[in-house]
């Protein structure tokens, strides 16, 4: 399941006159038995709160005081998460005379019209304090402190995502708890500024509750799944303008020829999930995810990453991981897989996370070929983004939960044949695509569309390991062979192109250098168009002899994989 948690608003939405009937309480304990967690969002201070309803054991926490103070029911601890309320403005509301006033742990509470004088007041007394409005109640904290800042410090003690939250209110302070839920929801009877920032709208207060349990603990709020989450990560635009955004209610495949740009349409997705609070997990064959800002990658050229330590980490719902398996050997990486999914699973059923695993080269990965067992990615919940330049290869268990595809470079159109080949469904008709600025995107019982694919935000710093210390294989190698083809030297990577470039002779070095076989080079097989411009710019220097030249270039490369060429040592 997706939503895990349901976070509700008490008096107007729980509540009706304060009291809670019993078929809302049994709709709450229904959510509850589903898995999910249970988190009540009020205004009210707990004295009052436990006055009026007695089955706060019903959730797992509880934001009282308007976002000020958490109880865990379980343990009856309360966590006061401010300030209390400034002496000063106490006595001076009381001086004035303000009534109803009543002052709990963090916040003072009152009715309109009194808000005139308590603005007064706050101003004269140059304190941080705001205002908060429900439905004729005043409410004065701390200027940080609402519904949201609270629901942010319960999730953060359950380990849950807001992403993975279905809120539902129906006064101005839910507003802002609303705001950062995966999925907002109003009562009917709420307020019509309320109404418009939710997804949906249910039934009046209780009624309302037993309704949402319903959607939630039956299908996982399936009918509003094209409506939320409300922020998800824009794959392009389509030419008419419109945005073409991703799910995780669906399987991505990113396919196209080598070199076409599908890593990096894949790192502009991973940049706005990141952006906008999502976890994934990157499971990253030849290093090509290991430079991604604010992850933690796990495993390296030289130590195979833990699958313990991969799950610990994503147990925190802030922790995006990137697993590295350049130390496992590719005949052993769909076992790894087959070991790792099903824990990533087990993960997504109780916490919903993480929102996306991207799996790169996932014909390596998971090769049709490759048949110990099914494929562990659940069913019900996708949420995979899978890289491959050969999509008939690819495991059919995990084509056959694919609902995009996006074909990405010159091969874009061929590659999306050879899936729809691979899974028995009819070619979709042939586009005219541009030859630089647009993918192609097959949805299911659609046409192809052409898409302005996303650029990332930051330059994209490609397969660094595997350039300078892999084996990039027979066709993408450097082969200095000479003028008279005497030669046949074989560079696999970068550091072993800068050992043989120190021992060849002048002349096979010069000749491939006027040839400017190291600029295509760079730019074909190594895809880093800087040094190939630069190693351009260098063989184009006829001023230049042989130990120079070999020098300028020794320098370029060092300066870009230095790094990752010494990491052994």
């Amino acid at each position: 399941m997706f939503f895990v948690a349901l976070a509700t608003d008490y008096d107007g939405t729980l509540a009706l006159q304060g009291h809670v009937d019993a078929p809302t309480r049994a709709a709450l304990d229904a959510v509850r038995r589903s898995g999910r967690k249970l988190i009540l969002v009020t205004g009210r201070d707990l004295p009052d709160l436990r006055r009026v309803f007695d089955a706060m054991e019903l959730f797992d926490m509880v934001v009282a005081e308007n976002g000020g103070l958490l109880l865990d029911p379980a343990t009856r601890e309360e966590i006061v998460l401010t300030d209390p309320p400034p002496v000063a403005l106490i006595k001076r509301l009381r001086e004035r005379g303000v009534q109803p006033l009543s002052v709990g742990r963090t916040i003072i509470a009152t009715r309109e019209p009194n808000e005139g004088i308590v603005l007064e007041a706050i101003r004269s007394l140059n304190l941080e304090q705001h205002i908060v409005f429900n439905k004729g109640a005043v409410m004065i904290l701390p200027t940080s402190v609402n519904k949201a800042s609270g629901l942010k410090h319960a999730l953060a003690r359950l380990n849950l995502s807001p992403q993975n939250v279905v809120g539902v209110g129906d006064a101005e302070n839910d507003i802002a708890f609303l705001g950062v839920c995966g999925c907002a929801v109003a009562v009917n009877n709420a307020l019509p500024t309320v109404k418009a920032k939710a997804d949906f709208v249910v039934a009046d207060h209780g009624a309302g509750i037993v309704e949402l349990a319903s959607l939630l603990t039956v299908n996982d709020l399936a009918s509003a799944r094209p409506r939320v989450p409300r922020a998800l990560p824009v794959l392009g635009a389509k030419q008419n303008g419109e945005s073409v955004t991703i799910s995780p209610f669906e399987t991505v495949l990113v396919t196209g020829s080598s070199g076409g740009g599908k890593s990096t349409i894949v790192t502009a997705l991973l940049e706005q999930m990141r952006e906008l609070t999502y976890q994934f997990c990157v499971i990253d064959p030849e290093g090509d995810y290991g430079d991604l800002r604010d992850t933690v990658m796990v495993g390296d050229a030289k130590r195979p990453p833990q699958i313990r330590e991969v799950v610990d980490l994503l147990a925190k719902p802030d922790t995006s991981v990137v697993i590295n398996l350049l130390a496992v050997d590719p005949s052993e990486r769909p076992r790894y897989l087959a070991n790792l999914l099903p824990d990533l699973g087990k993960l997504r059923r109780t916490t919903g996370r993480p929102h996306w695993i991207v799996i790169d080269e996932v014909h390596h990965c998971l090769p049709a070929k490759w048949d110990p067992a099914p494929l562990s990615l659940p069913r019900e919940l996708p949420a995979a983004i899978a890289v491959t330049v050969h999509p008939q290869e690819v495991a059919s268990d995990l084509l056959a939960l694919v609902s995009v595809v996006v074909g990405v470079g010159a091969g874009a159109q061929g590659a999306i044949e050879k899936f729809c080949d691979a899974m028995g469904r009819s070619r979709p008709m042939a586009l005219e695509q541009p030859l630089e600025g647009s993918v192609l995107v097959l949805r299911r019982d659609r046409d192809t569309e052409l898409v302005t694919p996303r650029m990332p935000k930051e330059k994209q710093k490609r397969h660094v390991r595997k350039y300078s210390e892999g084996d990039l294989g027979p066709d993408s190698s450097f082969y200095f062979r000479g003028p008279e083809r005497a030669l046949n030297l074989r560079a696999q990577n970068l550091v072993s192109f800068l050992q043989l470039a120190a021992g060849v002779d002048d002349k096979t070095w010069l000749y491939h250098l006027r040839d400017g076989g190291y600029s295509r080079w760079f730019r074909g097989a190594i895809k880093d168009e800087d040094l190939a411009r630069e190693a351009a710019a260098v063989e184009g220097d006829g001023s230049l002899s042989a130990p120079d030249s070999r020098a300028r270039m020794k320098e370029l490369v060092e300066r870009r994989y230095t790094a990752p060429a010494k990491s052994g040592g």
